[in-house]
């Protein structure tokens, strides 16, 4: 077996990144062996990509995760490997979107493949281009390491053309595997290859009339006048239907890995099966789960129902949405702005376990396994993480009604002198961030309540405790403990109870940080004056 034979499962970092390493590493292991000789190709993963409309979150995640079995896959082998981002841009295009300038112009291109569709922006050769430049310069913002691929200049240089021409040699084993997957009227024209009108440019999907696989050519009839061609398969003449096409290019690549939604379940299954017919091996990948939205249902580009890139950068650094698409690939998830806050806190634990596995130089599997070493492609930046929470700012943010980041710094500066936006990136990041979500999120949901008879005591009680730490430095673990104290104190049962009137009855919410640590920040005054106001109101009954 070749040296790329992955580790046994209990020698792996638990990480399901290393899982699918190892997974690839197999899958290369086979074929490097294949028919007795060594066969040394780097690894090949890939992503595809439709650019009949922008990047979305779908995209990110795909290559975030995707290049993290990568990462996985060299930190476990220590061999080389590529990611193809492979862009479909020879598609045809089936309807005009809905977010692009000059609709009416693009009515007319209806059929044609995307490449040959002028571009609406008016800013590249073809709307295929534009959107294939949005995805290098999506992919390039976050630092992502791929090769870029056009499915249009790989069908035109001949790239494909021997994988082409074996097509037609197994032509009728194809439509075996694919005719019993179609409804009737689909399976009377349905052929894998789709001929480009020699005069129109169309993509045709008509049904072939004959297959010369000697010649490398299809005969065809025009269904709008009885016109027959004969059209070579090779030279970007024709492109092959979808699952075929799939099946065509992870033989004539010898892709290795590629990961794919849910909803491609049969589809993967069928081109698998083709990827066989043709001589090849299909390759190794995860299915992941889909994204959900607030109400529970599937996300859809079409509806507009989800969460997009741009509106998490709005609320939360990328490292947050790398942790995001890192949890859990393998269950569907919520994508709302309210997993926001959480999903950032969660990446600042992260980040500094990891620190502190890096600092004592880990040799175990402990530092690999967290998701901020992929996050940070295996090593953590001296200044990645924060001293406060995204939660304790929004909460700081909410107390203090601020509406510029300059407010929380008074705070933050007054809690510890050596912070600063220069010693601190990625908190003066943060707070931005914070701000921005409390003024679209937080303030519009605030709802204070009064306290009851026993949560009035008690506040007073607590009032009481915490004047006499005014003009003392209370570090958050005294005053998490007084806090508690006075909860015991006054009998609250459950204990939780006590936190939940100090988040709704003093920060008009329903949940929030660790109290002690907010008084410490916010400061012990100013919390009393907090207090002092919430007693103000009415009792609730």
């Amino acid at each position: 077996m070749s040296e790329s034979r992955s580790a046994p499962v209990s020698d792996l970092p638990r990480a399901w990144p290393f899982e699918e390493a190892r997974k690839l590493a197999d899958h290369v292991g086979v074929r490097s062996t294949a028919n007795g000789e060594d066969d040394a190709r780097p690894a090949l993963l890939e992503t595809g990509y439709g650019p009949s409309g922008l990047p979305h979150i779908g995209t990110f995640g795909e290559v975030a995760r995707t290049s993290w079995v990568r990462q996985a896959y060299t930190a476990l082998t220590g061999r080389p490997s590529r990611l193809l981002a492979f862009s479909d841009d020879m598609d045809a295009l089936r309807k005009v979107p809905d977010n692009v300038p000059q609709r009416d112009m693009l009515e007319k291109y209806i059929g044609q493949p995307l490449s040959r569709v002028p571009d609406p922006f008016g800013t590249h050769e073809s709307f295929a281009a534009h959107n294939n430049a949005r995805l290098c310069a999506f992919l390039d913002s976050f630092g992502f390491e791929y090769e870029f691929a056009s499915s249009t200049q790989y069908y035109t240089s001949g790239r494909f053309d021997a994988a082409l021409r074996r097509v037609l040699e197994v032509h009728d084993e194809i439509l075996k595997v694919i005719l019993p997957t179609l409804g009737a009227d689909r399976r009377a024209t349905y052929s894998p290859v789709l001929p480009l009108h020699p005069r129109t440019g169309e993509v045709m999907q008509v049904k072939m009339d004959a297959i010369d696989a000697a010649a490398g050519t299809v005969r065809w009839t025009d269904p709008s006048n009885g016109e027959v061609f004969e059209t070579p398969v090779t030279g970007g003449h024709a492109k092959m239907q979808w699952k075929a096409d799939w099946a065509m290019r992870w033989y004539a690549l010898g892709v290795d890995y590629e990961m794919s939604g849910k909803d491609l379940i049969d589809s993967v299954r069928l081109s698998g099966r083709i990827c066989k017919i043709l001589g090849g091996t299909p390759p190794a990948g995860l299915t992941y789960e889909l994204f959900l939205d607030e109400k529970g249902q599937k996300i859809s580009k079409s509806k507009g129902n989800g969460l997009s890139v741009e509106e998490w950068l709005r609320y939360a650094p990328p490292e947050s949405l790398g942790q995001f698409m890192f949890n859990q690939p393998q269950r569907a998830k919520r994508l709302y702005f309210d997993v926001i806050p959480k999903t950032a806190d969660e990446y600042l634990t992260h980040v500094d376990k990891a620190k502190v596995l890096q600092a004592e130089n880990s040799k175990g599997n402990d530092l690999r396994a967290n998701p901020a070493w992929f996050i940070h492609k295996g090593h953590i930046p001296e200044d990645a993480g924060s001293p406060v929470p995204f939660s304790m700012l929004l909460n700081l943010a909410s107390v203090a009604n601020a509406e510029t980041p300059e407010v929380l710094w008074g705070f933050i500066r007054r809690y510890d002198a050596a912070v600063s936006p220069e010693t601190h990136p990625m908190l003066a990041c943060l707070v931005k961030h914070a701000v921005a979500y409390y003024a679209d999120f937080v303030r519009p949901a605030k709802t204070f309540r009064a306290p009851t008879e026993q949560e009035r005591a008690a506040l007073s009680d607590l009032a009481e405790c915490l004047r006499g730490y005014e003009g003392e430095a209370a570090d958050a673990a005294t005053l998490q403990n007084l806090v508690f104290e006075v909860g015991k104190r006054h009998a609250f049962e459950p204990l939780r109870s006590w936190f939940t009137c100090l988040y709704e009855v003093l920060l008009g919410q329903k949940e929030g940080p660790r109290f002690g640590g907010f008084v410490a920040l916010y400061g012990v005054a100013e919390t009393v004056a907090l207090i002092d106001t919430a007693l103000l109101r009415e009792t609730q009954v």
